[in-house]
């Protein structure tokens, strides 16, 4: 398939619809699965690495999963479109730095995914707008039971699923959801939020994941034990205790912030509002503050002309990669912020 069609348009979970969706952005669960009878990644050849590509990919493609799936050859495309899938989040980075045959099948509304040789064979991952991680849990459950009809898994019966690294040896899984917590940063709270997340062993990261930082007020929380604990037990934490109890922190702060400090709230708003729809030139760094900001004035009910979802995709299409494919050619770092303003100016009406 062509990466620069799947450029022009955001995903579906990025539309804003699903449960909690103005502090949630979405939730995700992914599972790490190994072929029995072949090496982890650290030893495997290049002739066994692309027969795990062809066993995976005939599993999926060719005898099918339920619905249409596309698959991209990570070793054919070059470096830009590797990078927009990776701000999709349909692969990860380390499947982008990583060596010999990989690639990435994906659902064509891209609210699921199989990645390839990345650092087990096979990561699976599901994911939705807003909180609906039962929903989330049965459709990858299902998927993974349809797979492994196929597919010899490597299991150890006191162990479970054996994998790559330690961390997701038992049931592989990592469930995690995108936050989005600007009045917690604005008031000076973050820090309950982090003792928060430290108490209940969860790991902290940035919009896209492992070894990327919080930008924009933007954070991804996920899981870090995965041995002794069920997969149920995992998400039934999670949405009885991790998310209720993030989000009634936010809530708490953005409901402060409209009762005690109305003109301090307005004025950041409005600033970032006035900067996007003004800005001759603007950073991506920039942009995820601004759209931060814009996006809780939205929600919030201080800015009444911009609607959600053009904030939403916004987040997407001023990303690098994706801003090059719509542009049609590279860009320098000076031509994409002046390329991303006049964008931004023109989605929100500004001068």
């Amino acid at each position: 398939m062509k990466i620069d069609e799947l450029a022009r348009k955001p995903g579906p979970w990025l539309r804003g619809g699903g449960p909690m969706s103005d502090i949630v952005i979405s939730s995700r669960i992914r599972l790490a699965r190994n072929i029995a009878g072949y090496p982890f990644l650290s030893k495997v050849s290049d002739e066994q690495r692309t027969e795990v590509v062809n066993l995976i990919r005939r599993r999926v493609d060719g005898e099918g999963v339920g619905r249409k799936w596309r698959y991209v050859d990570l070793e054919r495309v070059d470096e830009l479109d590797r990078q927009v899938l990776v701000e999709r989040h349909l692969i990860s980075r380390q499947l982008v730095d990583a060596r010999g045959a990989r690639g990435v099948s994906f659902a064509k509304d891209e609210s699921a995914s199989v990645m390839v040789n990345e650092e087990d064979h096979l990561r699976i991952q599901v994911v939705r707008s807003g909180v609906q991680l039962e929903d989330i849990w049965e459709e990858i459950n299902r998927l993974d039971d349809r797979l492994e009809e196929g597919i010899d898994y490597a299991f150890h019966p006191r162990y479970g699923y054996l994998t790559a690294c330690p961390t997701n040896v038992g049931t592989g899984i990592r469930v995690s959801v995108m936050l989005h917590l600007p009045a917690l940063k604005l008031t000076g709270e973050i820090e309950k939020f982090f003792r928060a997340a430290k108490d209940m062993h969860l790991a902290i990261r940035g919009l896209f994941g492992e070894g990327t930082e919080a930008t924009g007020d933007f954070f991804q929380i996920s899981n870090q034990v995965t041995l002794g604990r069920t997969e149920e037990e995992v998400i039934d934490a999670f949405k009885h205790d991790v998310i209720p109890r993030i989000i009634k922190y936010e809530t708490q702060e953005r409901k402060r912030l409209v009762k005690e400090r109305p003109l301090a709230l307005d004025d950041r708003v409005w600033r970032s509002y006035g900067a996007l729809r003004n800005a001759r030139t603007i950073s991506s760094e920039e942009t995820m503050l601004h759209l931060s900001h814009l996006r809780m004035g939205i929600n919030l009910g201080r800015i009444k002309d911009v609607d959600l979802t053009t904030v939403n995709e916004l987040f997407l299409i001023t990303q690098p990669a994706h801003l090059q494919k719509l542009n049609g050619s590279r860009l320098n770092g000076e031509q994409r912020s002046a390329i991303r303003a006049e964008l931004i100016r023109r989605r929100l009406g500004g001068h």
